[in-house]
């Protein structure tokens, strides 16, 4: 019996002979994808899992994964999606979110449920369970601490999903435990579009899966982005097929933005900006070279308070299952992103937490980190405060290499470079040469 999706599954049974999912190179139609959800509803009524109960969906983009995920939000269970990405947090989320069933589907799209005895009684996941309707549970990817877990209606997501707009065949390149991935996957179904599933982000494979499936949309991040650029990988295939780039959930280095729009002159690149906590908002980039975004749309409110971007969201969680209510009275968020106005565009400079003192003035990492992009030899760089007994704090670069050179020499290579680009107090007071990888599985910069 549907009830929440109703409007989804008659707009994919209108696409029935279409293929939905690239999965392993191999693909299912949207008629596939309803056959299966149909013997996961049945199994749910049969299993017992009822409407309201916390259920952990663990997988990636599989056809056992994206048909049991609607059934779900069928069936109004309360659904925690988990990857790879937090397995050194799965105990603790598991815990958090009181999930009471779990399944799980490998990469062969083989599954396995199982109950975990556990009783949900948070006073949030009580109110949802009245209401009737779906939730999902997000964690935040807590680069700079603990993840929060927040609890959305699911039904206040899905709303905006009923205005038809573009089909596109879509590279799922964020995962389905984060807002991004979620929303790319939705946005797809509702609108007959491909979703195509990658097995690693790596830049190779990437490639390899937009040539191969004449992929017309990535979603994805600077991060990856400025992997991309250094790997060349995007010389060996061809991605003629690729209309529109997106990139978001971290500030984007001018430089690598100037990059990709000169070697992808025919590619639109647009900015997104989303929030566990509030959700994916419609966003416009001044031009595809322009850091400048106009962000909002139906369901949103938003506006500049002491430079700090508020807003006030339709789709906004209910709470945090372990943490205090992050909203003011009248519902506004503080997302702490720092940025600038110019007319009804927005530039965002990094998050307030992030921003460097020195000596009273300000340093924004992401400034510095495109500066240091444009070097010769270097692949990554991460760029960090340290408290410091004089100035308050130093500015510190941690830079990955493309190819070995002496470390005294490289030092005195970036200062020299800095400081014919950069305000003095901005040039990196300490730099140090890294080995490990400098974000995380969601391909975000760790500044920790």
């Amino acid at each position: 019996m549907q009830r929440h999706i109703q409007w989804l599954t008659d707009r994919m049974a209108g696409w029935s002979a279409e293929p939905c999912l690239i999965w392993n190179d191999a693909p299912t139609t949207y008629g596939e994808i309803l056959s299966r959800m149909h013997f996961w509803s049945h199994f749910l009524e049969e299993h017992q899992v009822a409407p309201g109960e916390t259920v952990t969906l663990d997988g990636d983009y599989s056809p056992t994964t994206v048909a049991l995920l609607l059934a779900l939000i069928d069936r109004g269970a309360i659904i925690v999606p988990l990857t790879k990405a937090a397995e050194a947090h799965r105990e603790e989320f598991l815990d958090v979110a009181q999930v009471e069933s779990i399944i799980s589907v490998d990469e062969y799209d083989f599954w396995s449920f199982k109950r975990t005895g556990r009783r949900a009684d948070n006073p949030l996941i009580q109110t949802l369970r009245q209401s009737g309707d779906p939730g999902l549970v997000l964690f935040s990817s807590g680069s700079t601490g603990k993840s929060k877990a927040a609890l959305h209606n699911f039904t206040h997501l899905l709303e905006k999903f009923k205005t038809p707009r573009q089909q596109m065949r879509t590279i799922t390149f964020l995962l389905l435990d984060h807002i991004g991935g979620i929303n790319t996957l939705l946005y797809t179904l509702s609108n007959g579009g491909v979703v195509i599933s990658i097995q690693d982000r790596d830049p190779e494979i990437v490639c390899r899966a937009i040539a191969a499936h004449k992929a017309e949309m990535l979603p994805t991040s600077p991060t990856f982005l400025n992997l991309l650029l250094m790997s060349h990988a995007y010389e060996r295939y061809d991605l003629s097929s690729l209309k529109l780039i997106t990139y978001g959930t971290e500030v984007m280095p001018e430089s690598t933005l100037a990059r990709l729009h000169e070697l992808f002159p025919q590619v639109r690149l647009q900015q997104t900006y989303g929030l566990s906590e509030l959700g994916i908002l419609r966003s416009k980039s001044k031009d595809s070279g322009s850091l400048w975004v106009k962000v909002g749309g139906e369901g949103y409110e938003t506006k500049v308070v002491d430079g700090i971007l508020w807003i006030k969201a339709h789709s906004a969680m209910l709470g945090y299952l372990n943490a205090p209510s992050p909203f003011d009275a009248e519902g506004w968020f503080n997302t702490n992103d720092m940025v600038e106005v110019d007319g009804e565009y927005i530039r965002i400079l990094g998050r307030k937490s992030e921003i460097i003192n020195v000596g009273g003035q300000k340093v924004y990492p992401a400034e510095v980190e495109s500066v240091l992009l444009q070097m010769d030899n270097v692949a990554d760089a991460v760029v960090v405060g340290e408290p410091h007994p004089l100035t308050g704090n130093i500015v510190t670069a941690r830079v990955n290499l493309v190819h070995p050179e002496p470390a005294a020499a490289f030092r005195q290579r970036l200062r020299t470079f800095c400081r014919e680009r950069l305000a003095a107090f901005k040039v990196p007071a300490k730099i140090e040469i890294v080995d490990t990888e400098q974000f995380n599985a969601r391909y975000k910069r760790v500044r920790r």
